[in-house]
């Protein structure tokens, strides 16, 4: 038996839970996961409204709010404005995701850098960590995020997929990286060089449910409790067992949501 999962990035605010929502929780606590983090992130603000919604009732979970890059054409000083009176809700512990998308592409580069630079200057005002979507643009986000400075908390490269030298160049700045479940799929020989290189004091595991669900449920609905595949793997790849994966990695989210990077103490995830 581990000491217990954190999964740092899950949205379990999207419609497909549905009234399954208590059983998954339900699930991702039978399966050892102890800590939740839902992320708002959809087309609307409604997703932040509901995350936070969600963290109010659930005492396992804590909510981000923020506004995606696939949706930089929401920024405006009205939703400003109300990112600012949420992110001083109850139990949010971060902005985002935010940040850039040069993969898909759904918004103007332009439109893409003015929204993530208003959220990154909201996150310094507010002393909050960043949860960072950087898909194809990882080296972009890094410049961004520093350009007049990193966030005082930093934050949190969610499902990163750039090479090893951002990587470096990321933690080098004191950021946290998180691995998703696509560490567990078979040709994933890139991303398992990443995780070998990296040092675990440093990760995050994270499930990005209901999306990317890890083998053996590639290509299903994700949720938290599948989280167990990923540490598994991890372990694996580091020559290291499930519950030191569990405790670093659960310490790890500690840090990068509640404390800054060089807070003196540590979480009891035993």
């Amino acid at each position: 038996m581990t000491s217990g999962f954190f999964d740092s990035h899950t949205h379990l605010d999207e419609e497909v839970f549905g009234d399954e929502l208590g059983d998954v929780i339900g699930r991702a606590h039978g399966a050892g996961v102890k800590w939740m983090v839902t992320i708002g992130a959809g087309a609307t603000l409604d997703t932040s409204r509901r995350a936070v919604e969600l963290a109010q009732r659930e005492e396992t979970v804590w909510a981000t709010v923020g506004i995606h890059p696939h949706h930089a054409d929401l920024v405006s000083d009205t939703a400003i404005e109300e990112l600012t009176a949420l992110a001083k809700r109850p139990k949010v512990v971060a902005l985002g995701e935010m940040g850039l998308d040069f993969h898909y592409d759904f918004q103007p580069v332009e439109l893409q850098r003015d929204a993530f630079a208003r959220q990154i200057e909201l996150a310094r005002e507010l002393d909050l960590p960043v949860v960072i979507h950087s898909r194809s643009a990882e080296r972009e986000c890094l410049d961004l995020l520093c350009a007049g400075g990193p966030p005082k908390r930093r934050g949190i490269f969610h499902c990163y997929t750039g090479d090893v030298a951002t990587a470096e160049a990321i933690l080098a700045r004191d950021f946290w990286i998180s691995i998703p479940g696509i560490v567990t799929f078979k040709k994933a020989a890139e991303m398992h060089a990443l995780v070998e290189a990296l040092p675990l004091e440093r990760l995050l595991i994270e499930t990005d449910a209901p999306y990317l669900a890890p083998h053996p449920h590639r290509g299903k609905r994700n949720e938290p409790a599948l989280i167990v595949h990923t540490a598994t793997k991890i372990a694996e790849i580091k020559n290291a067992s499930l519950d030191e994966v569990a405790q670093v990695t659960a310490c790890n989210a500690w840090q990068a949501y509640f404390f800054d990077r060089h807070h003196h103490g540590s979480p009891n995830v035993s």
